[in-house]
């Protein structure tokens, strides 16, 4: 016989596919739930959480029980396989510029008419090769950060840079310190390892690093994951002093910092890494994806010696090493100019995106960076996100809800655009149907 518990489920879960309770429906509160069913409130909590690990109502605490909009896959969009040729994509970043297809052209055939072409048929070091890693170390050297070639390893672009610190370095169960809004890509990271993640609050500038002495206080954190300069999806950039007392922090608690760096290129003088202040406990991750192109996956992990064996295991048990074709190319690229002059150039873009985003939103709250290929739109208190992203889906836009981002309990509505991967013209229709589409939900 069914239990009494998986009858209400299978009823709410009927009720919200048939379209009968529509999407921001508010759920009766756990109490009115158990009363009117006449079951326990525990009973009535597991009816809730059952239906929310089924991706139909997402609970919000202070607010209630929300039927979602389930024609909107759970995730909003960052993990699904790319957009339609139809959709203007604002949920993935992967900004590009005019000849670069040339220019890889010209590489290959540099590449190819070098003299050590056969090497490149055979096992590469699994941190890479030297001379590789002495143009890498040089490329991200800056005031007062002087990576040493030995202490550089080369990953598969920066979501590989993250996976083998997180092998190497955490075991299953390790608690790791976020921002509450986060890198999807490590969240995932950190469900596919069993990672417990505990979220620090931001302020409007960076993390509350008191709230992190404390969280350090009450918990065994073993990691800090934090993006200083240019965080995603917020856009602040830490000061000096914050990375000095973030750095502090760790050492007081010895905790392992990984800084990632995907989109620092952006800010072109940003403060010194937290690798400066703490290098003996930072791995320092980054990537050429975002500043050249994502289809290169060719990235660095900078780290101290200590970890540097771990790292080079995780490396060799995930991909032996990174394809020396492409990291020689990227190496090339940095010796002749071509890299600095592609960050220059996206820099540029970026701001005058910005520039439309500010034009085209109006009087629309956002939160963002103005050198930054994203932004964050705050939405009304009542209003729910994953309708506006259902409306603009339905006008061939996608863009992503606060959930892939979200690592505290209570998920915010807001929106997350990304700004680099339509054309101006295209990005510019884009964002005054989002800015339509908040609108008119706020209106409800």
């Amino acid at each position: 016989m069914k239990a009494r518990y998986k009858a209400i489920v299978d009823t709410f879960a009927a009720l919200i596919r048939a379209g009968t309770l529509t999407p921001g429906t508010r759920l009766p509160t756990h109490r009115h739930l158990s009363q009117r069913e006449k079951i326990s409130l525990a009973t009535a909590t597991r009816v809730y959480t059952e239906l929310e690990a089924m991706g139909l109502v997402s609970g919000e605490t202070g607010r209630g029980t929300f039927v979602r909009e389930i024609s909107v896959p759970y995730g909003h969009g960052v993990d699904q396989q790319a957009v339609a040729s139809d959709v203007l994509d604002l949920n993935f970043n992967y900004p590009e510029l005019a000849g670069q297809g040339e220019l890889l052209r010209e590489a290959l055939r540099q590449v190819s008419n070098a003299g050590d072409i056969e090497s490149h048929l055979r096992y590469q070091p699994h941190a890479g090769r030297l001379t590789d890693r002495e143009i890498i170390a040089g490329h991200f050297s800056c005031q007062g950060f002087r990576p040493a070639p030995d202490n550089v390893v080369i990953v598969n672009g920066a979501q590989h840079g993250l996976a083998v610190t997180v092998m190497g370095l955490l075991r299953p169960g390790d608690v790791v310190a976020v921002d509450a809004l986060t890198y999807s890509g490590f969240k995932a990271l950190a469900t596919l390892y069993h990672l417990e993640l505990i979220p620090v609050p931001s302020r409007a500038d960076g993390p509350d690093l008191n709230a992190l002495q404390q969280i350090c206080q009450k918990r065994p954190v073993r990691a800090v994951y934090t993006m200083p300069t240019l965080h995603n999806p917020l856009g602040w950039v830490m000061n000096r002093e914050q990375r000095q007392v973030l750095a502090g922090i760790a050492r007081a608690h010895d905790l392992i910092i990984i800084e990632d760096t995907a989109y620092a290129y952006l800010i072109g003088r940003p403060p010194p890494p937290v690798a400066v202040y703490a290098p003996e406990r930072t791995v320092y991750v980054t990537g050429f994806s975002k500043n050249v192109a994502t289809g290169l996956r060719v990235g660095a992990v900078i780290c101290p010696e200590s970890y540097r064996p771990a790292l080079e295991r995780a490396v060799r048990a995930t991909s032996w090493n990174t394809p020396s074709i492409m990291t020689t190319l990227v190496c090339n690229w940095i010796q002749d100019g071509t890299v600095s002059r592609f960050e220059t150039l996206k820099r540029r873009d970026a701001r005058e995106r910005q520039a439309v985003l500010r034009e085209s939103l109006g009087e629309l709250a956002c939160i963002t960076h103005p050198n930054s290929y994203f932004a964050w739109l705050p939405l009304a208190e009542e209003a729910r996100a994953d309708r506006v992203v259902k409306d603009l889906m339905d006008n061939h836009i996608s863009v992503s809800t606060a959930e892939p981002f979200c690592t505290a309990q209570t998920i915010p509505q807001a929106i997350r655009i990304a700004l680099g991967s339509v054309s101006i013209d295209h990005l510019r229709t884009a964002l005054v149907k989002v800015r339509e589409a908040i609108a008119l939900e706020q209106s409800r």
